[in-house]
């Protein structure tokens, strides 16, 4: 069955456009939510300056991509994670962290434009895909790095503690030597 799209609907098509489709994808989906409706010459002059339109946003929407790469490529981003002697993280660095990290700088980078096959879990120096779109994308180097402030905390509260282990220690011996 053939139909003319009055919104672009992804994986589909775009706006003014007539696809072929199955009757009960039509008939179901796309007339009863009014994403289309019958290829009339009417109709389809009608969607014209729709279509336009959407083309024309999604070229800027791509100009725009193209910046935002070259802007972020070579970009190094560092990132404090508290990790154990061997390097190895509490926790991890997700595509959300570095996606957020971007933002900071200033780039408009969503998370799910971040590549990461798993998550970033020890202590060192990633190269990072971002793809913005199908064919845009470019890498940025990710420097994951022991937090100082949780590494000191963690001294002085060990510190502290033997120290406590220390005079616990002292007072239990103490009565038993009276």
């Amino acid at each position: 069955m053939k139909v003319l799209l009055t919104q672009t609907i992804e994986k589909t098509g775009i706006v003014g456009e007539v696809i072929s489709v199955s009757e009960g994808f039509a008939r179901n989906y796309l007339l009863p939510k009014k994403l289309a409706i019958e290829p009339t010459e009417g109709n389809i002059k009608r969607l014209e300056a729709a279509k336009l339109e959407y083309e024309r946003q999604q070229k800027l929407l791509r100009e725009q991509k193209e910046k935002l790469v070259a802007a972020i490529t070579g970009v190094e981003i560092a990132i404090e994670r508290a990790s154990n002697e061997e390097g190895h993280l509490f926790g991890s660095v997700s595509r959300r962290d570095i996606a957020d990290e971007l933002q900071k700088l200033g780039h408009a980078v969503e998370p799910d434009d971040v590549r990461l096959d798993e998550p970033l879990r020890r202590i060192d120096t990633f190269m990072v895909k971002v793809q913005v779109a199908g064919d845009l994308a470019t890498q940025i180097k990710v420097w994951v790095v022991r937090d100082k402030s949780a590494s000191a905390q963690g001294t002085a509260d060990e510190t502290a503690a033997a120290a406590t282990a220390d005079d616990a220690a002292g007072q239990a011996s103490a009565p038993a030597a009276e």
